[in-house]
């Protein structure tokens, strides 16, 4: 059993922020190596594992990515995207909630080498298909550039209260804890 690191895991989700300004530096193998890992390392419903993703980091492919991404130009300032595929065939139910959840290993990874990255889910299914060669029996889940922050991080944007977001029991009824 390893030792506790719930501060650890903590301190790296209360920092994760959605970054949309990059220097236009690229991720060491090695990085992109760990945080490509974590996300290897995700669940998946009866482990089926329905995924695929594809690494960019060609500038002129990042580039058609950003333009097939809502013409959001800044996506391809990060030094690599990350295309998260699901294949309903292997998991009709819950492709998509296995990519989600492979997708936000690889962010939360990121994050913990000060890298930023930002849920992408506004794009052109076809033309993100185009851009990297998938094939038709796959589904475009999601997108996620990497890179370094241009500037400061970004500061934290408010959340809901918690009794707004957490019931006891049943809908209706606040959370109530210590």
């Amino acid at each position: 059993m390893c030792e506790p690191v719930h501060e650890v895991v903590r301190e790296v989700v209360m920092h994760r922020r959605s970054v949309r300004s990059f220097e236009p530096k690229p991720i060491e193998d090695g990085v992109l190596a760990e945080i490509l890992e974590a996300g290897h390392q995700a669940p998946s419903a009866a482990n089926r594992q329905p995924w695929q993703f594809v690494v960019v980091r060609d500038v002129q492919r990042r580039r058609e990515l950003a333009e097939a991404c809502s013409s959001q130009s800044w996506l391809a300032e990060a030094g690599a995207m990350i295309v998260g595929l699901g294949f309903p065939s292997a998991s009709e139910r819950w492709y998509r909630v296995d990519v989600a959840i492979a997708m936000e290993n690889m962010i939360l990874a990121a994050t913990s080498f000060n890298l930023g990255t930002c849920w992408i889910g506004a794009f052109d299914e076809v033309a993100v298909k185009r851009v990297i060669g998938a094939p038709d029996d796959t589904r475009v889940v999601a997108i996620t550039p990497v890179g370094v922050p241009r500037g400061d991080w970004p500061s934290q944007r408010p959340r809901k209260p918690f009794g707004q977001v957490f019931n006891a029991e049943s809908f209706g009824r606040p959370l109530q804890l210590g």
